[in-house]
C-alpha cells in the first residue's frame, strides 16, 4: 500500500446468495457481479445479525448486534453517540454515503459522514430523476410502484453508481470510504429487467412452494398465509396461483441486472483513475429474500434464502484471483475486519471481531459462529393477527463453523438443521433425541454470546 487504503463497501437490499455465479448460479446475467468475484474472497457463509432492513444494516455500519445499537425493528434511528464506522475512522478520510441509509433522519448527512447523497423523498435522487424529465405520481415523491415503470437509467441503482462514480473520480489525492446502497432488488418485484427470465424456466429448488410442516408456528403461519393471499399490497399478485409465484421470482432476479450496472460502473472508474490496487472493496446485502421457497417471502426467517447472504471482499494486496473462505462470516465482523485491514484501532464499541487472518491464512473460519437474533414488537401489519401476534415472540440463533443452525424462542417450536445433509432446511432435528446433547452445547454457545453483549431475551430451557 501507498497510503492509507480506500475503503467501499456496497450493501443491496434484499439479494440471497444465489443471485450470483460465485455461489452455484450458472445462467444469471451479471458479469459485473462475476467479474469482481473473480478478484475477491468470496465467503461462502455469510450471515446477517437480523434478517430485517434497520437492524441489519444498523450491524454494517457499528459492529454491533441489533439488541446493542438499539434499532431493532425498521424504523428506530441510530442512537447519537453509537459510533458509526465512518466516526472510528481518522478525519485524514474523506467519507461518504449514498444511497439507502434507513437508519433515521435519511436525508441529511450524519455519523462523521462527509457527504451525503440520499435517496430520501424529495433529496439527492429525487432532483436526480427531475432531471431526466420525469414526474411525479405524488407529490415530492416517486413511489415504488411508479419506479417500476421507469427505465434501467431512472432506478435508484443507476443513481447509486452514478453517484459513487463521481465520489472516487474526485478523491483520488487521499484515502477516502464509501458506503454504496441500492434499494435493489427489494420489492416490488418488477422493473426494467422483467422479460430477462422466463418464469417457466428459472431452475428452483426442493421447498419452492414447500409448506414448513415440523417448523415452528411463525415459519408456518406466514407460510399460509402468503399461498393464499390475494391483496395486491402484499405482493403485487394473487398467490393462490402457482404461475405468480414463477414470475415474481423471475421478476426479482431481474432486479439483480440494477444492481450489476451499479457495480460495473464503480470498478471501471476505480480501474480507470488507477485507485483499484489500494482499494479494500466488500460487496453484501442487508439480508436476503424468500422469494417462493418454504412457501414465502421477504425476508424475516432465519432460513438461508432470508439470513445468508453474498459477501465478497477484494483486499488487493492480498489476494488477485478467486479464494474462497469456508466456515462462517457474521456481519457484526465487517467494522472490525474493515478497521484491521486498513490499520486502525478497533474501538471496544465493536462487538464482532476481526476475520482478517482468515484473508491471510492465519486462521479459518470453520471454529468461528455466526448469531443472529429476531426482535418483533414494533415492526408492522405482517399480514394477519395470528402472525403479528406470534411475531412478537423473540428469536436466537447461531450457526456452526461446521454448518449446523440452531433456532431458540421461548415460546414457539424451536429448530435444528443439519445444513451439511439437508442444505434446503426441510427436517427440522430439535427433538430427535440423538441431538440433545448437540442441543445442549449450541444454546450454551447463544447463552455465553448473550452474556458477553448484553442480551435478555429469553431461552427456552434445554
Amino acid at each position: 500500500m501507498s497510503r492509507q487504503p480506500n475503503i467501499v463497501v456496497i450493501i443491496t437490499d434484499q439479494q440471497r446468495t444465489d443471485t450470483m455465479a460465485c455461489y452455484g448460479n450458472e445462467w444469471i446475467q451479471s458479469p459485473h457481479h462475476d467479474a469482481l468475484a473473480e478478484r475477491s474472497f468470496v465467503f461462502e457463509n455469510a450471515y446477517v445479525t437480523q434478517a430485517v432492513c434497520t437492524p441489519a444494516r444498523g450491524s454494517l455500519i457499528t459492529g454491533l448486534y441489533p439488541h446493542s445499537h438499539g434499532c431493532v425493528v425498521n424504523g428506530i434511528p441510530l442512537r447519537e453517540e453509537t459510533l458509526s464506522i465512518a466516526e472510528m475512522m481518522p478525519d485524514t478520510y474523506r467519507k461518504g454515503y449514498v444511497g439507502k441509509w434507513h437508519l433515521g433522519d435519511d436525508g441529511n448527512c450524519q455519523h462523521g459522514f462527509d457527504e451525503w447523497c440520499s435517496i430520501a423523498d424529495g433529496c439527492g435522487y429525487h432532483q436526480w430523476v427531475l432531471d431526466q424529465g420525469f414526474v411525479p405520481d405524488v407529490p415530492n415523491r416517486f413511489t415504488p410502484q411508479q419506479r417500476a415503470e421507469m427505465p434501467a437509467s431512472a432506478q435508484i441503482g443507476a443513481y447509486v453508481g452514478a453517484e459513487s462514480e463521481r465520489f472516487i473520480r474526485e478523491h483520488t489525492g487521499r484515502p477516502w470510504l464509501l458506503v454504496a446502497s441500492t434499494f435493489e432488488p427489494h420489492p416490488p418485484y418488477r422493473g426494467p429487467y422483467d422479460g430477462l427470465y422466463d418464469p417457466e424456466e428459472i431452475p428452483v429448488g426442493p421447498t419452492f412452494l414447500k409448506h414448513p410442516e415440523g417448523h415452528s408456528l411463525f415459519n408456518r403461519v406466514r407460510s399460509d398465509f402468503y399461498r393464499n393471499t390475494t391483496d395486491a399490497r402484499v405482493v403485487a399478485e394473487d398467490m393462490t396461483r402457482d404461475e405468480n409465484w414463477r414470475k415474481l421470482r423471475a421478476q426479482y432476479l431481474g432486479n439483480v441486472k440494477i444492481v450489476d450496472d451499479a457495480i460495473g460502473r464503480m470498478v471501471q472508474a476505480l480501474d480507470e483513475t488507477g485507485q483499484m490496487g489500494n482499494t479494500i472493496f466488500v460487496f453484501t446485502s442487508d439480508h436476503g429474500e424468500m422469494a417462493g421457497d418454504h412457501r414465502m417471502w421477504e425476508k424475516r426467517a432465519f432460513y438461508e434464502e432470508s439470513a445468508r447472504v453474498p459477501f465478497l471482499m477484494h483486499v488487493p494486496w492480498l489476494n488477485a484471483e478467486q479464494t474462497r473462505v469456508d466456515g462462517v462470516f457474521g456481519h457484526a465482523d465487517l467494522v472490525p475486519t474493515l478497521l484491521d485491514l486498513a490499520g486502525l484501532p478497533i474501538p471496544d464499541q465493536c462487538q464482532g471481531e476481526s476475520v482478517a487472518g482468515a484473508l491471510t491464512g492465519e486462521r479459518d473460519l470453520k471454529a468461528h459462529m455466526a448469531f443472529m437474533e429476531w426482535n418483533g414488537i414494533g415492526d408492522r401489519n405482517l399480514g394477519t393477527p395470528d402472525i403479528n401476534l406470534v411475531a412478537t415472540l423473540p428469536w436466537r440463533c447461531v450457526v456452526t463453523g461446521d454448518r449446523w443452525k440452531l433456532n431458540l424462542c421461548a415460546g414457539d417450536q424451536c429448530e435444528l438443521f443439519d445444513l451439511n445433509t439437508d442444505p434446503f432446511e426441510e427436517n427440522n432435528l430439535f427433538d430427535a433425541p440423538e441431538h440433545r446433547d448437540r442441543v445442549r452445547s449450541m444454546a450454551a454457545a447463544i447463552r455465553l454470546w448473550q452474556h458477553e453483549t448484553g442480551d435478555t431475551a429469553p431461552l427456552p430451557s434445554i
